[in-house]
């Protein structure tokens, strides 16, 4: 029984850490059954910050979203998981986000969503290649979810 490989990328953004909720995100994924192979907290650097969003670059809230983000701490995962994270997550507009998902139950606004959750594996593979070294993300075998979360 082969557990699964298809990874994420999941960061708990600045007000997420200031509300103290980064391991109430991380728990959900864990109780679900994700493994996480990578974590790391840090003030992102502009740099990384301008390639990170690059395709918003022209748009009218980037300033405004550079500052924020470049505010305060983020906590980066990558996660051993399938598409089911990006409905985990809710919508992006939280108002919108159904009860029981981490934005439906945390937030209220969009600028505020604190959460953020790649949403194709190219995505993810070019997120976790940006916050990520390759010595910086665990291979292991979790007999959690090989014997009692997958079939």
């Amino acid at each position: 029984m082969a557990e699964r490989e298809e990874r994420t990328f999941i960061m708990v953004k600045p007000d997420g850490v200031q509300r103290s909720l980064v391991g109430d995100i991380m728990e959900r994924f864990e109780q679900r059954g994700y493994k996480l192979v990578g974590l790391k907290m840090m003030t992102a650097p502009k740099e990384l910050l301008e390639m990170y969003y690059h395709e918003l670059r022209e748009r009218p809230f980037f300033p405004k979203l550079m500052a924020y983000m470049g505010s305060g701490p983020v906590v980066a995962m990558g996660m051993d998981i399938v598409a089911q994270g990006r409905a985990m997550l809710g919508a992006t507009d939280p108002l919108k986000s159904a009860p029981g998902t981490i934005r439906g139950d945390f937030c209220q606004a969009t600028g505020r969503n604190v959460c953020h959750g790649s949403d194709s594996k190219a995505s993810a593979a070019r997120e976790i290649a940006l916050w990520f070294r390759d010595n910086e993300l665990s291979h292991y075998t979790n007999d959690h979810h090989t014997k009692w979360v997958y079939e």
